[in-house]
C-alpha cells in the first residue's frame, strides 16, 4: 500500500510550528508496513489544497490529511477535497448534533460558524471527535481512501486511534517496516560512508547516513514479516559495528553523554572537569544522567589565566611560554583538576570560540582537549574553523571531549 501525507496550514510554511503530526503518522504507517512515498505541506489556499489532493490521488492508495478542519473561513480542507473528487458538500445532521452537544456540555452557546464543520463530501464516513469539535472523515474514492483529521495533535491522535488504526488493521497484517539508528561520534560522514559503502546500497535492509552536529547517524530500515524484521536489523547492525568499532556509541535515542555517564557509573570511575571555552557544557550534559553524583567530583570554569594558576595549579611559566590555548596548558588543566578533586580522571578543554580573540597562529575554532589519568595523559588538537559560529564551536568542543572520555573508559 502506498500512502501520501498532506499537512495543511500556512503556519507550517512560515515555520511557526513544527509538523509533529506528519512524524507521528509516518511512524504509525511504517509499523503497519505501509510505504509513505510522498509528503506535501500546503498553505490555507483553496486551489492549492485542491491541487495537492489531485496530485496525491495520482500516486497513492491512501491519502491522509491533517489541518484546516476548523470553523473559520481559512479552514478549507473539506471544501478542497470535495472539489478535487468532484463531489457536493452535504450537511450531516449527526455531526451538527454532536457539535451542539459539545457546547451544551460546556454550558456555552455555539457560534453559527461552528456548524460549518457539519458540511462534508457526499459519501463520507464520520469519526466522532471526543476531544474537540472537528470530526475525522473517511472519504472513499474508488479503490483509494482519503482520511482527514484536525491539526491539533491530541485530537488527531484520538481520531487516528478510533478510525485509521482499525482501518489499517483490517487491511494489513503482512509485512512491517522497522528502523534502527546507529549513532557514531569521532568520525566524519565521509569516513563513515567510506567504511560502510558496500552496505549502503542494499535493497533490504537499507542503510542511510544522516549527518548531525558532532555526530553521524546510520538509519537501518528493514521490511518483512514481523518475526523476521528484528533479525534483519540485528544482522545489519552487527555488520556495521564490525566496520566502525568503538565509534558507535549508541542506538536510536541514546545520547553520547548518556553512554559515557553509564561507563563512568559501571566502572566506578570518578571525574573532575576543567572547562575554559565551554563554560560547563560538558558538566551540564553529563549531569543530565541520573546517578551522576557518583562520578562527578568537581567542575572548574577557569576562564582567566589567574584562575588556572590559582585553582588548578597550572604553572604561570607554562602559560607565559605557550599561551592559554595550547596542548601544554590543557594537559596541565586536566592534571590539575584531577589532582585537586582526587578523581580517577581529569578532563579539560581550552579554545577560542570567537567571534573575536583569534590570531593567525591561533585562529577562531582552535580547541584543545585533554584527558589525564594514572595510565596516561592524552591531548587532542581540533580545528573547527570560524564558520560554524560560537555556539556550534562550543557544542563541538564539548562533544569531542565527552567522546574522548568515552573512548578512554572503553580502553581502560
Amino acid at each position: 500500500m502506498r500512502a501520501e501525507l498532506i499537512s495543511v496550514g500556512t503556519e507550517l510554511l512560515l515555520g511557526q510550528i513544527t509538523d509533529t503530526n506528519a512524524v507521528y503518522l509516518a511512524r504509525l504507517l511504517a509499523s503497519y508496513g505501509v510505504d509513505v512515498l510522498h509528503k506535501q505541506t500546503v498553505g490555507d489556499n483553496l486551489d492549492r489544497v485542491r491541487g495537492a489532493v489531485v496530485l496525491a490521488l495520482q500516486r497513492a492508495d491512501l491519502v491522509i490529511m491533517t489541518g484546516g478542519l476548523g470553523p473559520t473561513e481559512d479552514d478549507l480542507t473539506v471544501e478542497a477535497v470535495a472539489l478535487a473528487i468532484d463531489r457536493p458538500l452535504v450537511y450531516d445532521q449527526s455531526v451538527a448534533d454532536g457539535l451542539a452537544a459539545f457546547f451544551e456540555r460546556r454550558r456555552r452557546t455555539p457560534p453559527a460558524s461552528v456548524f460549518r464543520q457539519a458540511r462534508i463530501p457526499a459519501g463520507t464516513q464520520v469519526i466522532p471527535n471526543r476531544r474537540g469539535t472537528a470530526p475525522g472523515l473517511i472519504v472513499p474514492v474508488g479503490d483509494q481512501t482519503i482520511f482527514i483529521f484536525p491539526g491539533v495533535p491530541h485530537e488527531m491522535e484520538g481520531l487516528v486511534a478510533e478510525g485509521l488504526i482499525p482501518w489499517l488493521q483490517a487491511r494489513t497484517g503482512g509485512d512491517v517496516i522497522r528502523s534502527r539508528v546507529l549513532r557514531i561520534a569521532g568520525l566524519g560522514e565521509s569516513v563513515v560512508e567510506e567504511r560502510v559503502r558496500e552496505l549502503i546500497h542494499g535493497a533490504n535492509p537499507t542503510v542511510a547516513p544522516l549527518a548531525k552536529t558532532g555526530e553521524v547517524h546510520l538509519r537501518i530500515t528493514a521490511k518483512g514479516p514481523p518475526g523476521a524484521v528484528g533479525a534483519m536489523l540485528d544482522e545489519m547492525e552487527a555488520a556495521l559495528r564490525a566496520r566502525l568499532g568503538d565509534a558507535v556509541f549508541g542506538i536510536d535515542d541514546e545520547a553520547l553523554h548518556t553512554a559515557t555517564a553509564r561507563l563512568l557509573i559501571d566502572q566506578r570511575k570518578t571525574l573532575a572537569i576543567a572547562e575554559s571555552c565551554t563554560a560547563g557544557l560538558v558538566a551540564s550534559r553529563l549531569t543530565e544522567v541520573p546517578g551522576s553524583s557518583a562520578f562527578l567530583l568537581a567542575g572548574f570554569i577557569p576562564y582567566s589565566n589567574e584562575a588556572k594558576v590559582r585553582d588548578l595549579g597550572v604553572p604561570a611559566a607554562l602559560l607565559a611560554a605557550h599561551g592559554a590555548v595550547s596542548a601544554e596548558v590543557v594537559a596541565a588543566m586536566a592534571a590539575g583538576a584531577r589532582r585537586v578533586a582526587g578523581a580517577d580522571v581529569g578532563l579539560a578543554i581550552t579554545g577560542i570560540a570567537g567571534p573575536s580573540g583569534g590570531t593567525p597562529a591561533k585562529p577562531v575554532g582552535l580547541v584543545f582537549v585533554a584527558i589525564d589519568s594514572d595510565a596516561r595523559t592524552r591531548t587532542e588538537e581540533l580545528h573547527f574553523g570560524e564558520g560554524p559560529g560560537r555556539s556550534v564551536i562550543r557544542h563541538l568542543a564539548a562533544q569531542t571531549a565527552i567522546n574522548l572520555l568515552r573512548l578512554t573508559l572503553l580502553r581502560w
